[in-house]
């Protein structure tokens, strides 16, 4: 008897560690700004947390606690959050100022910029490598705003279509569409209904660093989780990846923001 449970206590299995659940919720500051917060489902989690790092901000939660307990937790800190938030994005730069700023950041780099009076307000490229912004007398910061997101998504959908045809052999299907929005937390993301988000940050960054992004969501049509052969497909496609990610790990925040004082004019919440 004895040597057959001590045959039963070899052979029992550990349980399975349960999976780290992820998503996202959209928490309003007080200065009126719409964050966009990580909520992260964690098996071993004993309370909820609050933390800030260059990702972004994030809420972890046990297992049992409910997703409003998460938001709601948020809320309740969201002074904390901001002054956390602030402290991450000293290094920023201010925001565009009309007829004075003489660069414009772009590709990891800043492209020489030039104020010119115009009939519509758009950004357009010079023969001379310089950018020109085109701003009708009486144009606003909202239409300045607009301005530059319009031309931000414009390059960053170039950048797509350049690299896109590259990688879709060997995925089961392409994307449905490419949306580009402001994220705080995450570079890009995929829907159930095979639909790309891309945070339209990544068209500061080094080119690099935006193609290991898109190769990341693509290879999410391969495997839907984060396993060692989500890894695999991620490295057949770009083998420095990991140089790409800690990229992104050390001036993501910097980019992220960036995007954000840019854009700050304008009415958009992403």
């Amino acid at each position: 008897m004895l040597r057959r449970l001590q045959g039963l206590a070899r052979t029992k299995r550990t349980p399975a560690r349960r999976a780290v659940q992820r998503d996202t919720f959209e928490l309003t500051l007080d200065d009126g700004r719409s964050l966009e917060v990580e909520r992260r489902r964690d098996p071993r989690a004993r309370r909820i947390k609050l933390s800030v790092s260059e990702r972004g901000a994030r809420v972890t939660l046990p297992p049992r606690a409910s997703a409003s307990a998460a938001a709601r937790f948020a809320h309740e800190h969201r002074q904390w959050l901001a002054v956390q938030l602030e402290l991450h994005t000293r290094d920023v730069p201010p925001p565009l100022l009309r007829d004075v700023s003489a660069t414009l950041p772009l590709r990891d780099a800043e492209r020489p910029l030039r104020w010119e009076r115009g009939r519509f307000t758009r950004i357009e490229s010079a023969p001379d490598d310089r950018l020109v912004f085109l701003l009708p007398e009486r144009a606003g910061p909202a239409a300045q705003a607009r301005a530059l997101r319009d031309f931000y998504e414009g390059e960053a959908r170039a950048d797509l279509a350049r690299w896109l045809p590259d990688y879709l052999d060997g995925l089961p299907r392409a994307p449905r569409q490419f949306r580009f929005k402001l994220m705080s937390s995450r570079w890009g993301s995929l829907a159930p209904d095979d639909s790309v988000a891309l945070d339209r940050a990544l068209v500061l960054a080094r080119p690099s660093a935006y193609r290991y992004v898109l190769v990341h969501e693509l290879c999410h049509l391969l495997q839907a989780n984060h396993s060692a052969a989500f890894w695999a497909e991620v490295e057949t496609r770009m083998p420095r990846w990991r140089e790409e990610r800690e990229y992104l790990r050390l001036h993501g925040s910097r980019l992220k923001a960036t995007m954000r004082s840019l854009l700050a004019a304008g009415t958009e919440t992403g």
